[in-house]
């Protein structure tokens, strides 16, 4: 991999709906197109060589919607992983969830279930791997870590003054996995929208102007662009060398 390109991108798939009800289609249609770039995406990550991809593909507060677009769009989930789960082997790409999958959870057992299988049969996979946030919210993702360590220090396993940055770090939905060090979000909204709070702490933003339907290979090639002119320092100040 190129030293300088991310080893790790998070995408906000923003725009769906409105680029559907530009054209006049239902906003499930633009929710089918959104899930073909996820594909596309998928595949130019693995040309990039970039290990790691997480994709924001259903929040805490997306509940809100209309039930029948929310139904629809974990039928698409359904369709998508069982049409492709043979093709993600192929490619080498492992798949995670992130998010509140506990079975007091609002999401169906079939798709808890099929999560699982496919977490299950390509967890040896190692080209990719490509994290679906689903049921995913960045609050409540810290709220189910803190209850985690409080719990831990009930009973003992754990003091308080033992609690670390990597010690929540590693009670998050996301450990095993390096933070992200680039987020992109479509549709030129700029907000990150309660999406991985914690570990974008140091990430570069980029806000892209085109909706997720339209996201093509030439805007993550301008996402990278705009990555590899910048100067990360995590809080530090460069070095200067002396004339």
């Amino acid at each position: 991999m190129n030293e300088h390109l991310p080893q790790h991108i998070a995408i906000i798939m923003d725009g769906n709906g409105r680029w559907a009800s530009k054209r006049g289609i239902s906003r499930l249609k633009g929710h089918a197109e959104g899930a073909e770039t996820v594909r596309r995406t998928c595949e130019e990550m693995l040309k990039l060589g970039i290990p790691y991809l997480t994709l924001y593909a259903f929040s805490t507060e997306n509940w809100k919607r209309a039930q029948e677009e929310v139904s629809g769009l974990f039928g698409l989930m359904k369709t998508y992983f069982r049409k492709e789960l043979s093709n993600l082997l192929k490619q080498n790409i492992r798949v995670r969830f992130i998010g509140d999958h506990s079975p007091t959870s609002r999401l169906e057992p079939e798709i808890l279930a099929l999560m699982q299988e496919v977490t299950q049969k390509t967890a040896a996979c190692t080209a990719l791997t490509a994290t679906f946030a689903i049921n995913y919210g960045g609050q409540d993702e810290i709220t189910r870590a803190v209850q985690s360590l409080a719990q831990q220090i009930t009973v003992g396993q754990l003091k308080p003054h033992e609690i670390t940055p990597d010690i929540i770090s590693g009670a998050l939905d996301t450990a095993g996995t390096p933070p992200p060090d680039l987020i992109i979000r479509t549709s030129g909204e700029q907000r990150l929208s309660n999406f991985l709070l914690w570990q974008a702490a140091y990430a570069e933003l980029y806000f892209a102007d085109v909706s997720w339907p339209d996201f093509q290979a030439t805007h993550l090639q301008a996402a990278l662009s705009a990555y590899t002119t910048r100067q990360r320092r995590f809080g530090a100040v460069p070095s200067t060398t002396a004339a």
